[in-house]
């Protein structure tokens, strides 16, 4: 199994584990998952891509868009899916906001596949609509503002989140009809909630995707805490109620967790890249409450993915890379940093 190492001590041990797990957990619990650090050293900043367009694909949610760049050389086999973070706003997906990240794999003639919205909802097909105490979510809009949207009309309230079923069957389907894209080997990754979801995908649909990435992703969701760091995340993130997606401890709840499925990645064979920084800030990063929130939830991140990396390493897989940076929190800075790193092998690994 091959490793992307900074200078970091290769043995970390589990007394730090714990420290940076009860760290993660308590930070998560007061400053949820949900809240990206993204204006915190961004890097190449784009807002709007000029060579983006929008793919309108209907869904059991109704009409939903996608950002998409076109590979430079044309090409239709080349493609990969750049999912978003916990806040996933309407208008346009967060790597094309905060990032140069789309035109940079565009550069490396891959076709570029950008779902837009989504927010809180892990990009899964949810049991029900978002509502608490089974009160119907009002009119208005969802504006990421807090827990006081969990009654506020939104995505995901007046319907159900059918996300999996979007990406894995109307989008793929629409791209493949429409642009000409290939609807196999294709990649995909994403950001916390996205990197989650990226394997997730992956595990369940090894045909359409032969390569994963997850950046500071949750990728051990039944560990103790976890859900509930989750809940809070999501009640911030939109007002949403996590026991709408899937209730506690069944089926649906372990189907969404990576140390669960871990299995299934090895068996399909996914090329997988899974980071997580150390939360240690970088020169970048300013002297703020986002930088705090940013470090405790990248350790959140760090305690999760390790434990993903032993439960992969006691099943015998070696089909993943790991990258530990020494510095690095839960912002846009270290994210697209690390596509940068993992952009050749994902190159290597599709179409």
């Amino acid at each position: 199994m091959r490793n992307v190492r900074s200078k970091r001590s290769r043995g970390a041990s589990s007394g730090s584990w714990v420290r940076k797990w009860a760290l993660g957990v308590a930070v998560a619990m007061l400053a949820p998952l949900g809240v990206s650090v993204a204006g915190t050293g961004a890097t190449a900043s784009a807002a709007f891509d000029p060579a983006a367009f929008d793919f309108w694909v209907d869904s059991g949610m109704g009409p939903i868009k996608s950002r998409i760049v076109r590979a430079a050389d044309g090409n239709t086999n080349r493609v990969v899916y750049v999912l978003d973070g916990m806040r996933a706003p309407e208008t346009l997906n967060g790597w094309e906001i905060e990032t140069g990240i789309p035109a940079l794999l565009a550069s490396w003639n891959i076709n570029v596949v950008m779902p837009v919205g989504g927010m809180s909802s892990f990009y899964a097909d949810w049991n029900a609509p978002s509502e608490l105490f089974g009160i119907p979510a009002g009119s208005g809009s969802s504006t990421g503002s807090g827990a006081l949207n969990v009654l506020a009309g939104g995505p995901g309230k007046s319907y159900r989140y059918q996300w999996e079923t979007f990406l894995t069957q109307n989008l793929r389907s629409a791209l493949r009809d429409r642009l000409g894209f290939n609807p196999n080997r294709n990649g995909v990754f994403g950001l916390s909630m996205g990197g989650s979801a990226a394997l997730t995908l992956a595990a369940y649909h090894p045909d359409q995707f032969s390569f994963a990435g997850s950046f500071s992703g949750y990728l051990n969701n039944s560990a103790p805490g976890m859900r509930e760091a989750i809940r809070v995340a999501m009640l911030d993130a939109g007002g949403y109620n996590v026991d709408s997606m899937a209730p506690p401890w069944g089926p649906q709840w372990l189907r969404m967790d990576p140390f669960v499925f871990a299995p299934n990645l090895i068996r399909n064979g996914t090329r997988l890249w899974i980071a997580a920084a150390s939360g240690l800030p970088t020169v970048g990063d300013s002297a703020s409450f986002n930088t705090l929130n940013g470090m405790g939830l990248e350790a959140l991140a760090l305690v999760n993915t390790r434990a993903f990396q032993a439960r992969m390493a006691t099943l015998g897989g070696g089909n993943a890379v790991y990258s530990f940076p020494a510095y690095g929190i839960h912002a846009w800075n270290n994210w697209a940093e690390e596509a940068n790193r993992m952009l050749p092998d994902l190159s290597a690994n599709i179409g």
